[in-house]
This record gives C-alpha cells, sequence and structure tokens, in this order.
C-alpha cells in the first residue's frame, strides 16, 4: 500500500470577516436560505463593511462561503425600536452603528442548506462572542426567527410554540440552535418582520450576556483565559459487522462532546481493532494488515466528524501500511478541516512479536486553535525524553491514547503520564479500552482506567488528578484546563522542574529530519 495523501481527506474551514467579492455567493445563499425574502443588495453590503467590516463574518468551506452573519454596535436603551427590524439595523445599512456602545446586535445570520448538519452556525455565535470580549461589549442581542412556527400556527399562539420549544417539545431550526448557544429568551417580538411567513412576522428577542464586561474600562478588553474542555473516552471494546456499525458508536460519542461543548475528544490507541471481528480470521501480523485496509475509510469518517461536530478529534490510533511498512498511527483531525499525524516511537515486544510493527521517528507538536498539542502513543508516555522534547517545542497537553490488557499495564500508563506533568509542566489526557474481542489474537482483554492529570501543586487538583474514570466501564470524562494556570506555575510554582534541568549535567539530544538538537 502507497503512503495515503492526507490531503486528500482534508477539508478546510476558516471563519473570517466577509468581502465585496462575497457579495453574490451571499445573494444566492440568501435566496436558498430565505426563498421569498429580498437579499441584501450591493449598496447595503457596502455600507455594513464601510461602517463596521469586523461585525461582517462568514464560514468558508472549502473555499465556498457556507454560512454569514451580520451585526453592528448600539447603545443599549429600553426605548430603543427593538421590535422593529428595520429601525435598529437601519434597513440593513447599518449607519447607526455607535462605535462606543455597548451592545453587539445581530441582524442576520444564515446557513447554506447544502451545509446545515455541520454546526457552523455555533461557529458564527462563537465569533460573535469572541467579538463582543474583545471590543468589551456588555452583551449580544438578536431578534431570531422561527421558521418552525407556520407549522403549528393553526393550533398554538406564538408564545405557546416558543415556550414548547424551550422546553424540547416542538424542534424549531433557529430557535433551537439559539438556546442552545447560550441566548435566554427576553421578549416576543410581532410583526418584525412582515414577509417572514414561515415565522408569521413574529421573532424572538434574545440575549447573551458578557461575563467578562468592564463597565466604564478605556481599553478593549482582552480575554487572556480560555478554559479549554477535553472529552476523553473510556471505550468498551465490542464485536462489529461492519464499518458503519462502529462508526455509529464512533459518532455517539462525538455527539456527546458536542453537546458538552468540547474542544478536544481523545479516543482510544487501537480502539479499531474491534473491526478484526468483521473480517476473516486469519494469523495476527496478517490481521494487522487487514486493518489497515479500514485506513481511508477511517480518515473519511473522522474528518467529516470532526468538522460536522466542531471537535478536534485525537482518533486513537490506526494501523497503517506505507510502502510495504506497518506502522501504529494517531491522527489529529482538526475541527478546521486539516489532519495531522504522530507515528508511534517506541513499539513493545508483543506489537513487535504478534504484529510487525515498525516505530516512527519524529516528534510532533500540532498547532491547533487552542494552543500546541502533543500525541504520545500508549508505550511512547514511558519514556521521559519525548515529553521533554514535546514540551521544548511548546506542547502544553500530551494526549495519550492506550491500550492495555492488565491493570500493570494501564498503572505504567498512568504513572508515567502524571510524572511528565511533573517533569515538564503540561496537562495529560490518557484513554484507554475495556470490554473484550475474544477472537481477536493480541486485542483480546482490555484493562482501563481513563483519566486527566495535571501538574501536582497547590493551584491544581488534589492528587494531580482533575477526572478519572472508573475503571472497566463504558464512559467519558469532561474537564476544563486553564493553559494560563500552567504558565504561571512553571515561572511561580513551588518547584519548577522545567526551569531547575541541570543543563551543565545532562540534556537530551534527538535526531530529526537529519538536524540534531538539545533540549
Amino acid at each position: 500500500m502507497d503512503t495515503l495523501n492526507l490531503a486528500d481527506y482534508e477539508s478546510e474551514i476558516v471563519v473570517r470577516q466577509i468581502t465585496m467579492d462575497d457579495f453574490d455567493a451571499l445573494v444566492d445563499m440568501q435566496q436558498r436560505c430565505f426563498p421569498g425574502m429580498k437579499p441584501w443588495t450591493r449598496e447595503q453590503l457596502e455600507s455594513q463593511l464601510r461602517v463596521f467590516a469586523a461585525g461582517q463574518l462568514c464560514v468558508e468551506v472549502d473555499g465556498k462561503v457556507a454560512a454569514s452573519s451580520s451585526s453592528l454596535i448600539v447603545d443599549y436603551s429600553p426605548s430603543m425600536k427593538w421590535h422593529d427590524w428595520s429601525a435598529v439595523s437601519d434597513n440593513g445599512n447599518i449607519r447607526n452603528h455607535v462605535k462606543k456602545g455597548d451592545t453587539l446586535y445581530g441582524i442576520e445570520i444564515m446557513v447554506d442548506p447544502e451545509f446545515r448538519g455541520m454546526k457552523l452556525s455555533r461557529r458564527l455565535y462563537d465569533a460573535r462572542k469572541e467579538l463582543c470580549r474583545e471590543w468589551n461589549l456588555a452583551r449580544i442581542f438578536i431578534g431570531g426567527r422561527i421558521p418552525g412556527y407556520h407549522e403549528h400556527a393553526d393550533k398554538h399562539s406564538a408564545r405557546e410554540y416558543v415556550e414548547r420549544v424551550m422546553n424540547g417539545e416542538f424542534f424549531d431550526p433557529v430557535l433551537t440552535a439559539q438556546l442552545a448557544n447560550g441566548f435566554t429568551l427576553k421578549g416576543l417580538i410581532p410583526n418584525y418582520m412582515p414577509s417572514d411567513k414561515a415565522s408569521c412576522g413574529y421573532a424572538t428577542f434574545l440575549e447573551w450576556p458578557n461575563l467578562d464586561y468592564e463597565h466604564g474600562a478605556k481599553r478593549r478588553y482582552h480575554h487572556v483565559v480560555e478554559p479549554i474542555r477535553i472529552c476523553v473516552v473510556q471505550y468498551e471494546m465490542r464485536s462489529v459487522k461492519s464499518f458503519e456499525e462502529f462508526a455509529q458508536s464512533c459518532e455517539f460519542f462525538l455527539d456527546v462532546a458536542s453537546d458538552y461543548r468540547s474542544d478536544f475528544i481523545l479516543f482510544p490507541e487501537l480502539f479499531t481493532t474491534q473491526l478484526l471481528s468483521c473480517v476473516e480470521a486469519t494469523r495476527p501480523g496478517l490481521a494487522a494488515r487487514k486493518l489497515a485496509e479500514f485506513t481511508p475509510q477511517y480518515l473519511e469518517f473522522f474528518g467529516e466528524m470532526a468538522i460536522k461536530y466542531n471537535l478536534n478529534v485525537i482518533g486513537g490510533s490506526q494501523f497503517v501500511v506505507e510502502d510495504d511498512v506497518l506502522y501504529n498511527v494517531a491522527y489529529l483531525f482538526g475541527r478546521n478541516g486539516s489532519i495531522g499525524k504522530q507515528y508511534k516511537l517506541h513499539i513493545t515486544p508483543s506489537e513487535r512479536k504478534w504484529w510487525g510493527v515498525s516505530p516512527g521517528d519524529t516528534v510532533e507538536v500540532f498547532e491547533t486553535d487552542c494552543g500546541p498539542i502533543a500525541i504520545q502513543v500508549c508505550y511512547d508516555i514511558e519514556f521521559p525524553e519525548l515529553a521533554r522534547i514535546a514540551a521544548k517545542k511548546g506542547a502544553q497537553i500530551i494526549f495519550v491514547p492506550f491500550n492495555t490488557d492488565t491493570r500493570h499495564g494501564y498503572l505504567r500508563i498512568r504513572n508515567c503520564a502524571m510524572a511528565r506533568c511533573v517533569e515538564n509542566h503540561v496537562y495529560t489526557a490518557i484513554s484507554g479500552c475495556t470490554g473484550n474481542l475474544p477472537f481477536v489474537e493480541n486485542a483480546d482483554i482490555h484493562y482501563a482506567q481513563s483519566g486527566i492529570f495535571t501538574p501536582a501543586d497547590a493551584e491544581f487538583a488534589r492528587d494531580a488528578i482533575a477526572a478519572e474514570c472508573n475503571p472497566n466501564v463504558e464512559t467519558v470524562i469532561i474537564h476544563d484546563l486553564d493553559l494560563e494556570m500552567l504558565r504561571r506555575h512553571r515561572e511561580y510554582g513551588s518547584v519548577r522542574n522545567w526551569n531547575d534541568r541541570r543543563g551543565d549535567l545532562y540534556k537530551v539530544r534527538y535526531w530529526e529530519n537529519g538536524v540534531e538538537s538539545d533540549v
């Protein structure tokens, strides 16, 4: 099998400011999103960009505009005509934008029907929230459509309809998403946009409060600390009849992590070996190569899921054959559509004996939207030199997909992962498998107690355990990590292992791409 070209499985997701070059694409999208409603004119978009370019945003998927939002800043006043879209938006021209106002007002958001189900509106709402923080605005107000109301208008008033949506009895494609993104309903507006037949002219009035707002601040607020939410999956191995059945199990956990607004989800090492239960039994070395034949489907599936669920996905690890050599590779599927990979660098005796796995030779550090991270596959975390190299390259979180058969093996992973936190002032997260695969040699039994670990100091969790699963049950743990605490700990902690290394006595020397470096 030739080396797979990861570019064939990547997408590019970008949130950026709108430009006039996007006009035709925006009009086309408006006509498909809001049939029968008048789209933006060129004059309106030119005015929006001239007055407040930072508030006009879009999501681009592989070079195509797939979603957009428009906003302006206003001064909050109870007497303002919030009930009148034309008045509050200056009929879409936003010339009433107030540079020193205190409220971001969203006048439109739309997602191309072709790209619905990818949580693109969440990306736009998150961008609006970040804009609100950066400009030190007190809140976001939006007048939201309720396009599902026309299906219930003969039996329910608008008030009854939105109450049922809020209670989960009805689903509205707009209001349900807005509530999920942290907005609270403040009121119901009749005749907001009479041309909106699907909403019967009604709109909701919703608010998102900016908890970082500093009243009277002379400078724009800079949001220094943003917690990073990690979901770790403790996955039960079970026989499956097809790749589709395997994918269905994975998507359940991806959906859970997304519902909790996680930034990362971590799956275990070689949890894909359950796919061997749906292929013809053969000797282990050949079985590993049969498993590698699923890699294209694996890459396509997790690449799509990372975008759909707006998650950075560490997809455990998977066997790959490159130039007839078998590797154990962990992949990072970015929610921006990128894909990176980390070869396992240290091969256990059983992997070498049963499967014929070969090691890789580079320590990768991946730049993500939540900062630099590293992946160390199982056995690799037991070699402190690798974490030193990763920390030197800037990694602040080390993700460890593992797969162990006994408690002894698990303890090696756990204890070494905790040690790496102390040595390098990093967080580590470990994810393992439980359950059995009776007919898969060298992957028949599993033991795991997955967890998230911190340095051992006063500002972190007691016992340096941020979160930990119960052993040998299928579950997830979700926890927020603060990178600013790591920085302060490295500079002011009770002990400062990284700074106190004795470079005059010892160094870690490594070779990468023909270049020699020291840590």
